[in-house]
């Protein structure tokens, strides 16, 4: 059974999502005020019933959910992009992680979710708002036991050693190559995502001093297009997702 402060997300009959938490109080909406309160008698899977009698499924929330509809500052690192900063970096459960330039927290959350409440996330922010907007998501996905900020210049070193990984949303991501050098373990990825070519240029020509230290610098770019299915046929939609940035991965050695 649901407690209270749980998270859950309702869907309505036309599919839209509602992110909310099980508490003492109405939530209004234009099918109807629902109770928040009757949720403590709910479970996952089941359904609530709005004062005009339409019904929201109850599920449970998935990590894409909350970076969905949580409060936006500056731009995300997009989940097509962090799903592939984990899979490529192998970031498992239990692993400590550096990050910098944290933004509204949505890359965080999602490493958090993955080295779970065994490992950590510490991540570096220069902005003072910045770091509020994230602290604010990730208390509210619950995961503020797993995440440290830092508000502090990862420019000007690292304070961690033996870490798994680093991944960095930064302009000039080759400015913590000789941090690196030092904080990561023999093994570890460190990732750079940079939105321009030319950062990934110039972020190969300074690597140059480095290629003793790391294995296999390789960048990548994920483009995503959704299928339109109907009954008779099938087709790309219009509209993709494509560029939101370059993803560059090198191995410590």
């Amino acid at each position: 059974m649901l407690q209270e402060g749980d998270k859950v997300l309702l869907i309505d009959r036309r599919g839209k999502r509602y992110l909310l938490t099980v508490e003492k109080k109405e939530f209004h909406t234009d099918l109807g005020i629902i109770n928040l309160e009757e949720l403590l008698e709910k479970d996952y899977g089941e359904t609530i019933t709005s004062h005009k009698g339409e019904e929201f499924r109850i599920l449970r929330p998935s990590i894409i959910d909350y970076i969905e509809k949580m409060k936006r500052g500056p731009q995300i690192v997009h989940p097509k992009d962090a799903g592939i900063i984990v899979a490529y970096a192998g970031i498992s459960p239990g692993d400590t992680v550096v990050e910098a330039g944290v933004g509204s927290g949505a890359l965080t959350i999602f490493l958090a979710n993955i080295v779970g409440p065994t490992g950590r996330v510490i991540s570096y922010e220069i902005r003072e708002d910045f770091a509020k907007i994230a602290e604010r998501n990730i208390r509210w996905v619950g995961f503020d036991d797993r995440v440290t900020i830092k508000l502090k210049d990862i420019y000007e070193g690292i304070d961690e050693e033996n870490v798994d990984h680093i991944v960095l949303d930064l302009p000039q991501p080759e400015n913590v190559l000789p941090h690196a050098v030092k904080a990561l373990k023999p093994g570890g990825y460190f990732v750079a995502y940079t939105p321009c070519m030319n950062q990934v240029h110039r972020f190969y020509i300074a690597l140059q001093e480095y290629r003793e230290h790391f294995y296999r610098p390789r960048t990548v770019e994920v483009l995503v297009r959704e299928q339109e299915v109907k009954k008779d046929c099938m087709r790309p939609k219009t509209r993709m997702l494509a560029h939101t940035g370059y993803i560059t991965f090198l191995r410590k050695l």
